[in-house]
């Protein structure tokens, strides 16, 4: 992976920390929205890594990095392994087609960035 690549997504991280406390103080709909994706990402009749797995497939289909960012290391926080998570974007490449594989290529780097952390 190259330096830029690492740099983009550290990037990422602090940004979203960042306007995660700013909102999380000053925002009712904010916090709203927080206590959805906690209820939302619970263990239920799927697990929470099932869970973070379908939002791996679902942040390459609609080209999100931040969601790429945050799901694959949530998924990997929560056991999935390396294959899980490829078979996730593999099904965001198939239910987005072409433009599908450009943003495989971001979660690519992040999964390669979260397993060199190990």
């Amino acid at each position: 992976m190259e330096n830029q690549d690492k740099e983009r997504i550290k990037a990422i991280v602090s940004k979203r920390k960042k306007a995660h406390s700013f909102y999380l103080k000053n925002s009712k709909v904010y916090k709203a929205f927080t206590d959805m994706e906690r209820n939302t990402y619970i263990d239920g009749a799927l697990s929470k890594k099932q869970k973070e797995l379908i939002a791996i497939g679902i942040s390459i289909v609609i080209n999100c990095e931040s969601c790429m960012e945050w799901h694959i290391k949530q998924a990997l926080d929560d056991g999935a392994t390396t294959t899980e998570i490829i078979e996730s974007i593999e099904v965001g490449i198939e239910m987005s087609g072409g433009p599908g594989t450009a943003s495989a290529r971001f979660a690519m780097n992040v999964l390669e960035y979260y397993e060199s952390e190990k």
